[in-house]
Order: structure tokens, then C-alpha cells, then sequence
């Protein structure tokens, strides 16, 4: 790859700097393409930007930039967008920097800002070399996240469709599930996770079908699943409650729902009034201390995912006292240590983590009750 070192200034930088709100974003008098198909979404926080313009006006030196000089002559930035969009916003009047926005400044102190000094540096390679540069320079500010680098290596249609889907601030797939799903589109997490849904959770299975589908004209089949995910839960759940978001529902949907192939392998008769009365009543028991896992709960019935609250440790040594160290079961003697705190009443009989509800068992004894 030819690198070469260049002096440009914020005024070039930012002549006619355009954002369309649909990912193309163009300074330099139109001939730099500020966000290429495999950058990140803009994701600096208020202080990060404040940041880059306090460098700016104090007249420090930003890190270095590289650019990628493009067969047609124009260019792409391969590392700086987030400074780079940052100095264009402050400049076309989106944001202040100390209370005063950049129409605010007296003309020395704009002229001080548009004749500041970024290096930049030109690079010419093949389109493997420019995703590697990508994937190895010292990116400022923001690590890139896992999907962002898929996005990078497997750009192309389909991930440039996708984005517009998932990875905006308002997108379509945002609106639609963000009671239910956590993270950040901008930073390609939904779309991480809507894929991660579709194919499974290991990097290799996200990259098989990015690349499978990399020329894809649409997005069409990971939207309409990731629709028909969110649209199952709020058909199942037509109460929503906080707990609801952040739960796997697309683990869930792909195990339980109808199939156009038949039934979700562990496919149950599901009612949603049902389910709402199983949920209430688990949201109310004391003995729930995590009440998320209540959602996984219902279909599976494992209460591991409820993490029943445990016996105080007083109450244990108050029945071990009691039983003089024997196990009930086994007849046999252990150490305080060697025994587990056992609901009488199972929970799941409505059993409660009190006193009078306790025995003490050794450990074999207890797992073979539980395994029963």
C-alpha cells in the first residue's frame, strides 16, 4: 500500500460537508466520502466531541488520519470519521463548545478553527489491503466492536441494506423492539443480535451467513424473522413488564413457536392468558430473586433461571443443631459443611424458603431428592 503525509485544513474539510440521513455523509467539496460501507454509525458522545474542538481551538495536534485515494480520484476515510464528523458538525452550527456555537464566534476565532492543520494520510492499495489497514490502525476514541469489523470485512449490498434496518438511532428494528432488546444499534449490537437469532450465537455461524449473503440486493429475511420474533412475544405477552427486556426471545421463538416445517422442537400448547397468570404469580413470589428469569421459566419449568432465594445460613445451623448432624434420609452423620439447606415442601409445590420448612441433607442425598 503507497502512503503518502498531507496538510488539510478544516476549511477544505469542511466545504460543502453534506449528511443525508441515509448513510452518506461527504465532505471536502463532495470528494470524501466520510463514511464508507464498512465504517461505524457516528457514536461520540457530547464530551468526545467536545474534546475534538477544545484540541482544535487550543491548537493542538489531532492524532493522524488516513484516507483512501479511490480509483476515480475521489476518497474515503478508513480512520478518523468520528473527529472528522465532529469538527463538520461544530462548524455547520449542530453543537456549542463552551456555550457558544461556531455563528457565535467573532471572525478571527473562525478563521483560527477553518485554517487548523490536519494530517492526513493518503493511502493506494487493493480493497484486501484497505480492510486490513482498517481492521490493525490505532483506531481514536471508540474500540471497534466485533460486528462492526464483520461489517467491514463483509461489506457489500447486503450489509449496506441491513445497516439502514438495524443501525440507526431511530431505525425500523429500534422502534419496533426497544422494550425488549438491549443495545446500541449504532454500534451494531442489534444487528449482532438479530443475526446471532437467526444463525446462533458463534462468530463463525455470523460470518458464514454475512458472507453468504454479502451481495444480496436486501435484507428482507433477517428483517421479516427478527418482525416475527418480536411480534410473537408481544402476542404472548400482551402486559409488559421491564423484566421483558433483554431476555433471549429469539432462543426462545426459535424453540417454541410454530414453524412453517412443522412445530418448534420443544414446541408447548401456549396461551397467553396462561402464561400471564404463571407470570404474576411468579413476579409476586418472595422466593423469585430474579425475576427476568421468569420469562425462560415458563416454557422450560427450570428453575435455575429463577435463582429461588437460598435458606439463611441461621436457619440452616439451627435445624443441623436440631438433627444433631444426621441426614434424615441416609441416617448417617456429616459435618455442617458437608450438608445442603432443603425445602421439605419443594418450591414448585408451593414450598416455602423458611424455618419450618427446612431440612438439612447430605450433599448425595439432596442431589438424588432434586434428581427425583
Amino acid at each position: 500500500m503507497k502512503i503518502e503525509l498531507h496538510t488539510i485544513t478544516v476549511r477544505e474539510l469542511v466545504e460543502n460537508y453534506t449528511d443525508n440521513n441515509e448513510g452518506g455523509v461527504t465532505g471536502y467539496n463532495g470528494k470524501l466520502d466520510i463514511r464508507p460501507p464498512y465504517q461505524r454509525e457516528f457514536c461520540y458522545s457530547d464530551s468526545q466531541q467536545q474534546s475534538v474542538m477544545d484540541t482544535v481551538i487550543k491548537g493542538f495536534p489531532l492524532n493522524t488520519m488516513y484516507w483512501v485515494v479511490r480509483e476515480d480520484g475521489r476518497y474515503e476515510v478508513l480512520d478518523g470519521q468520528q473527529r472528522t464528523i465532529s469538527i463538520c458538525k461544530y462548524v455547520n452550527g449542530e453543537f456549542s463548545h463552551l456555550m457558544r456555537y461556531f455563528s457565535n464566534l467573532q471572525n478571527d476565532e473562525k478563521d483560527k478553527i477553518l485554517n487548523y492543520e490536519l494530517q492526513v494520510y493518503f493511502c493506494e492499495g487493493t480493497p484486501s489491503e484497505k480492510l486490513e489497514w482498517f481492521k490493525t490502525i490505532n483506531i481514536a476514541g471508540e474500540k471497534l466492536t466485533t460486528q462492526e469489523i464483520r461489517n467491514a470485512v463483509y461489506a457489500g449490498s447486503w450489509t449496506a441494506e441491513a445497516k439502514k434496518i438495524f443501525s440507526k438511532s431511530n431505525c425500523a428494528a429500534k422502534l419496533l423492539s426497544d422494550k425488549y432488546v438491549n443495545g446500541s444499534p449504532i454500534r451494531q449490537e442489534l444487528l449482532e443480535k438479530a443475526i446471532s437469532w437467526f444463525v446462533g450465537k458463534e462468530d463463525s455461524l455470523i460470518c458464514n451467513y454475512m458472507a453468504t449473503h454479502q451481495n444480496d440486493n436486501d435484507a428482507t429475511e433477517l428483517w421479516l424473522y427478527f418482525q416475527n420474533v418480536i411480534n410473537w412475544i408481544k402476542t404472548l405477552f400482551p402486559i409488559y413488564r421491564k423484566e421483558m427486556k433483554g431476555i433471549e426471545w429469539g432462543e426462545i421463538y426459535n424453540s417454541y413457536h410454530d414453524t412453517q416445517n412443522g412445530l418448534g422442537k420443544n414446541r408447548k400448547d401456549l396461551n397467553s392468558k396462561d402464561l400471564e397468570s404463571k407470570v404474576s404469580k411468579l413476579m409476586a413470589d418472595e422466593d423469585v430473586t430474579k425475576k427476568s428469569g421468569t420469562y425462560y421459566y415458563v416454557f422450560d419449568g427450570n428453575e435455575k433461571h429463577l435463582s429461588i432465594r437460598s435458606f439463611l445460613d441461621r436457619d440452616k445451623t439451627t435445624v443441623y443443631e436440631k438433627q444433631g448432624g444426621i441426614c434424615p434420609y441416609c441416617k448417617n452423620h456429616f459435618e455442617f459443611n458437608e450438608m445442603q439447606g432443603d425445602h421439605i415442601v419443594p418450591w414448585s409445590k408451593g414450598g416455602k424458603s423458611v424455618l419450618e420448612n427446612l431440612q438439612m441433607l447430605c450433599t448425595e442425598c439432596n442431589l438424588k431428592k432434586g434428581n427425583n
